[in-house]
């Protein structure tokens, strides 16, 4: 499997990914961050909006604050594998708190593949960007962004440990694979002067930076697989000159902006 140049991943958010490079084959079993496992099992997705359905606009129910929907690129892996069992514990808005109390429950000793993407609402990435949006001077939104890199940095590794550990607890056996969120713009490309300034899409992409390396240690340190989306998506971010994955703001779908389409959720291709 190694041998093939390139393999269907589905992105989110992020992961994706959104993200997770988890490649689709025509052959039953997964291929998780290069591990496949010998058998179909059971396989648990746990995280937050860019784990579920925002920016893709499809939903189960559009009243359940889970947001969760057909497209998300847990429930199209999930498709792609029959033979695998599928939990969709995944909710718009957790954050490890929540994750840990709320979602991780759904894990049992059997679980087999579990998928995490979880941490941005800790650090107040929605926040972040709210005020980027509505303020005028680049300085404010700039100090935004780094105040959410010191909570990053400072709050979110030890909540993270933490999550991780409850996690291999009640799944003794799985492959645990973190996915990392993506960069949102491409500095100096087709968007011009209309929306946010470069400095302030700068300081966006620094925080998704910052973020995704605290995810990538503490998952290290947990023994577990991280898998980085900014490769797959930074030639489709939002001021790019290709197609876009992921959706910008719109202010009569505000809590739908800035999360991986459809597109970002189905179509990311890798050398996994």
């Amino acid at each position: 499997m190694r041998s093939s140049r390139r393999h269907r991943c589905l992105a989110s958010l992020v992961l994706t990914l959104a993200t997770a490079c988890l490649a689709v084959t025509a052959a039953p079993g997964v291929y998780a961050a290069g591990v496949e496992p010998t058998a179909a099992g059971t396989y648990v997705a746990l995280g937050d909006s860019y784990a579920v359905a925002p920016g893709t606009r499809v939903y189960d129910n559009p009243d359940d604050p889970c947001r969760r929907g057909p497209l998300a690129y847990p429930r199209l892996w999930a498709q792609q594998h029959p033979s695998y069992a599928f939990v969709e514990a995944s909710c718009s808005g957790a954050t490890t708190a929540e994750l840990t109390s709320q979602q991780v429950p759904r894990l049992t000793a059997d679980t087999t593949l579990v998928t995490v993407q979880v941490g941005g609402n800790d650090v107040g990435v929605v926040d972040t960007m709210t005020h980027c949006i509505l303020t005028i001077d680049d300085k404010d939104c700039v100090a935004g962004a780094e105040a959410a890199k010191a909570a990053a940095t400072s709050n979110l590794p030890g909540a993270l440990a933490s999550t991780y550990a409850s996690v291999r607890a009640k799944a003794p056996n799985a492959e645990v694979v973190v996915v990392g969120y993506p960069r949102l713009y491409t500095i100096g490309g087709t968007c011009g002067i209309f929306g946010l300034s470069d400095t302030e899409r700068t300081a966006l992409n620094s925080l998704a930076d910052t973020l995704d390396s605290v995810l990538a240690d503490q998952a290290t340190r947990a023994g577990f697989t991280f898998l980085d989306p900014r490769a797959a998506f930074d030639p489709h971010t939002i001021c790019s000159h290709a197609e876009t994955w992921v959706t910008s703001l719109e202010w009569d779908k505000i809590n739908e902006s800035y999360h991986p389409n459809k597109a970002g959720h189905r179509d990311d291709t890798c050398p996994c």
